[in-house]
Formats: C-alpha cells, sequence, structure tokens
C-alpha cells in the first residue's frame, strides 16, 4: 500500500515538474524580450543578454509607442470592423442554413468551407487585382478581403451552434407573428452571445497578427501594427530594446482579449458541442 502511494506521489512530482519546464521553455521569450525592452541600447550586448538589467528604463517603450501609434490605430479599425461585419454576415448564414434550409443549401454550404482551406499565398495576386480594380487598395480593401475570408469559417461556427437551438422556439414565433427578420434578431440573436464571443476572439487574433496581406494590399499611411513592427526591427543597426517593446506593445491587446474573455471562448466552443 506503501509502495503504491510512494508510486503516485512520484508520478505526481514528475508531472508537475514536466510542466514546469515545458512552461519555462515557453516562457523564455518572453522574458527575454522584457528584459531587452527595458535596457538602455548600449546595454544590449549577447554575453549579458539574458541578465535582468540593473537599470531599467522605459526609453524603448517610449521610442515604440512614438513610431507605433498611427499602426496601432490602422489595426485597431481594421481588426475591430472586419470582425463585427463577419461576425454579423456569419450569424445571418448560420442561421439559415441551420434554421431555413432550401434546396441545395448543403452544397453551398460544402462549396462555402472549402475558403478555410485556401492560402493567403494562392489569391493574393487575382485579390491584388481585383482590389485595385476597384480603388480600395488600402484599409478598407484590407478590410474586405478579412471579412470575405472569414465567412466560411464564423459561418460554420454559427451553424453549428445553432444547430443546438430547439426548434420549438422559431415555432413559438411563427405563432405570434413574428416575421423571419424578427426572429433572428429578437430570439436568435441573444442566444448567440456565446458564439459571437468565440468569433470575436477567433477573428481578432487571425486579423489583428496577420502579416502578408497586411504589407502586399495597404500603403504607408494605412499599415497596420505588423508592418510596422517589421518596419521597426529593419535596418542594419536594429535598436533591439525599441524592436522588442514594440512587440509586447503589439501582443497586449490579444492578450488583454484571452486574459479577461478566455472563459467565455472556452464555454463558447463548448457550447455546441454536445447535443442535448
Amino acid at each position: 500500500m506503501a509502495s503504491t502511494i510512494n508510486s503516485r506521489k512520484a508520478k505526481h512530482i514528475i508531472y508537475y515538474v514536466v510542466i514546469v519546464l515545458i512552461c519555462a521553455l515557453f516562457l523564455v521569450p518572453i522574458y527575454m524580450a522584457l528584459i531587452t525592452s527595458l535596457k538602455a541600447r548600449a546595454d544590449i550586448n549577447l554575453l549579458t543578454s539574458w541578465k535582468f538589467p540593473t537599470n531599467p528604463t522605459g526609453i524603448g517603450f517610449k521610442h515604440a509607442i512614438l513610431k507605433l501609434a498611427p499602426y496601432l490605430k490602422n489595426s485597431f479599425v481594421l481588426t475591430i470592423t472586419a470582425t463585427v461585419i463577419s461576425a454579423l454576415f456569419g450569424a445571418i448564414n448560420g442561421y439559415i442554413f441551420s434554421k431555413n434550409k432550401f434546396k441545395g443549401s448543403e452544397m453551398i454550404f460544402t462549396l462555402m468551407l472549402f475558403g478555410m482551406f485556401i492560402p493567403y499565398q494562392i489569391i493574393l495576386i487575382p485579390l491584388f487585382d481585383t482590389l485595385r480594380r476597384l480603388n480600395m487598395v488600402g484599409l478598407s480593401g484590407l478590410i474586405l478581403a478579412h471579412v470575405v475570408y472569414g465567412i466560411p469559417i464564423v459561418t460554420l461556427l454559427f451553424r453549428n451552434f445553432y444547430d443546438q437551438i430547439p426548434n420549438s422556439i422559431l415555432e413559438s414565433g411563427r405563432i405570434d407573428g413574428a416575421s423571419y427578420f424578427t426572429i433572428f434578431v429578437r430570439l436568435i440573436l441573444p442566444l448567440s452571445i456565446p458564439s459571437f464571443v468565440v468569433v470575436g476572439i477567433w477573428q481578432f487574433t487571425q486579423i489583428w497578427n496577420e502579416f502578408l496581406w497586411a504589407i502586399c494590399l495597404t500603403s504607408q499611411e494605412s499599415n497596420p501594427i505588423t508592418v510596422g513592427l517589421s518596419q521597426l526591427a529593419g535596418g542594419q543597426a536594429v535598436a533591439w530594446n525599441d524592436s522588442m517593446a514594440g512587440a509586447i506593445i503589439s501582443a497586449i491587446p490579444v492578450l488583454c482579449i484571452y486574459i479577461f474573455l478566455g472563459k467565455y471562448f472556452i464555454q463558447g466552443l463548448l457550447a455546441g458541442s454536445v447535443k442535448e
């Protein structure tokens, strides 16, 4: 009996040691970025790169904020606008494909899902040409591109969620004389908050971190944060404290979303996963 207990304790100790080591491995880059951002440029060298600065300074963050402020504004406009629009379209599509099926709807839904598997690189040239012809090369064109590209995945998420909503709720609305649009606005949307949280976090993260379209489809004045960060780290003599501070600043919005909305994200993912 005692040997069994000791064996369990040993397994638990090994388990926690492995977890701590894995966490430490993932935290090393964050630690290096943080301590580098707190150093003066003259104090940064390879031999002492891992040491915490003796005289921490915020000059790197000051420079990074001044340089990245316009890019941050563009990113917030891009990400929030594209996320909201794609979420609304996804909710409508999900409602139609789940509760208002028509002849050929499954085929259309399947074809729509193929959009999830199209790599960014494949459609970059025709996308740029289309936006150029529409005179939308810039922030508006990038918003449109992310909205269209995000519709398949958000439609799938909303459709899976709406499949769990009993049809009796919709029938009761029809009996009370509610129209198609009224049922969606007054009955379906209030129940869709968990899905909106999931879609919002997913889309915000994907759009905020995207770089290829951002650098190819925008001009200097409409570049988002990812492009600004690459320019901050460009050149032959890199100010590593500014670059590391910029990386931390660019990661803060997404990090805050997961800190404050992470539990709702998990709840929303699980909300449509089990049929009652």
